[in-house]
């Protein structure tokens, strides 16, 4: 395995990226940060400090113009993902985007002007935990039985005007922030798309975005995915498998603690309080550094990546038919 690292610039001084993604970067054994960059420099050289990283910008067009940096990680809001993740690309540089990496499957289409020899990956850092592989280890096993359903629950509370999630004219609210984390999960233990969605959509009046969210998705084959997310209730997160034989529940299947072990619990239902459960922990595990490890392996040739832009096109068309079906008031093809 190469010795080489990945030479990373952070785009913007975003939370996300301060508080997770960069110290997840920061230790990856194949990774090294190098510079961050906002559109003020006194932030960027604050943020540098703080994080321990040796360069700061003060715009983004000179951190794409650094001739030392390989990859670039972008945190920025939600309407800014894909113009700067294609001024990256064409600067030479590979890119990790948060997610959703678009407002909607056509502006995630102009992906496809980065040059092809750049990596272009959607951040979804769960792909990588390895409570998501080893669950879908288990579904591949048979264990379960026929895989018939997945149910999925993500909230929390935030109505804070000044909140990125809180404005609908950059991709804010509850589908875009967290509900396409249950439709990349169930994309990723069905190993399938769905075709036809259903929603039921509550907005909030003052800020125009949906609070509140019900979703089925058919991925055929009776196969269901059901799914509430909300940015208007207490927080919650829960994933369950239900099979012909047995039920699968991953307990904190989306902000797996760093430093926590984590559980799978697999389920026959011979009790019905769960009593006579296995449980399956998995050791303690960052999955923004695992996500950052296997970015870099694939930017050194070491390990393709199985995702990339195609994915991130499919994964918008299914949001964009929730929508479609808010409005509709019925099923959508997805």
């Amino acid at each position: 395995m190469s010795t080489k690292k990945v030479r990373w610039g952070i785009l913007s001084t975003a939370n996300i990226g301060m508080e997770k993604v960069t110290p997840g970067i920061q230790k990856s054994a194949h990774s090294e940060v190098v510079a961050i960059a906002s559109r003020d420099l006194g932030k960027a050289q604050q943020a540098a400090t703080e994080l321990g990283i040796p360069k700061a910008y003060g715009s983004y067009e000179e951190l794409f113009a650094d001739p030392d940096i390989d990859a670039i990680y972008n945190p920025l809001p939600n309407h800014l993902h894909v113009p700067m993740t294609v001024a990256a690309a064409k600067a030479g540089k590979h890119v990790l985007c948060e997610k959703p990496i678009a407002l909607n499957a056509a502006d995630a289409e102009a992906l496809r002007e980065c040059p092809p020899d750049r990596i272009v990956l959607e951040a979804f850092m769960i792909r990588f935990h390895p409570q998501w592989e080893r669950a879908r280890e288990i579904i591949r096993s048979g264990e379960l039985g026929d895989v018939r359903a997945i149910n999925a629950v993500f909230t929390y509370f935030n109505d804070d005007p000044a909140n990125v999630r809180n404005q609908a004219d950059i991709g804010g609210g509850g589908i875009m922030d967290i509900g396409c984390y249950p439709i990349t999960a169930a994309r990723f233990l069905f190993e399938n798309e769905p075709k036809r969605v259903v929603s039921l959509v509550e907005r909030d009046d003052r800020f125009g975005t949906d609070r509140l969210a019900s979703v089925l998705a058919d991925f055929g084959a009776g196969r269901q995915l059901n799914f509430i997310c909300s940015t208007q209730t207490t927080p919650h997160q829960r994933v369950q498998v239900l099979g012909s034989k047995a039920k699968l529940e991953i307990t904190i299947p989306f902000n797996a603690p760093p430093d926590q072990h984590t559980a799978i619990t697999i389920d026959s239902g011979a009790s019905l309080d769960g009593s006579l459960a296995r449980r399956e922990i998995l050791p303690a595990c960052d999955q923004y550094t695992e996500q950052a490890e296997a970015f870099a392996l694939a930017v050194l040739g070491e390990k393709p990546l199985p995702w990339g832009i195609e994915d991130a096109i499919a994964s918008m068309k299914v949001l964009d038919a929730i929508y479609a079906s808010e409005k509709a008031g019925g099923w959508v093809s997805v």
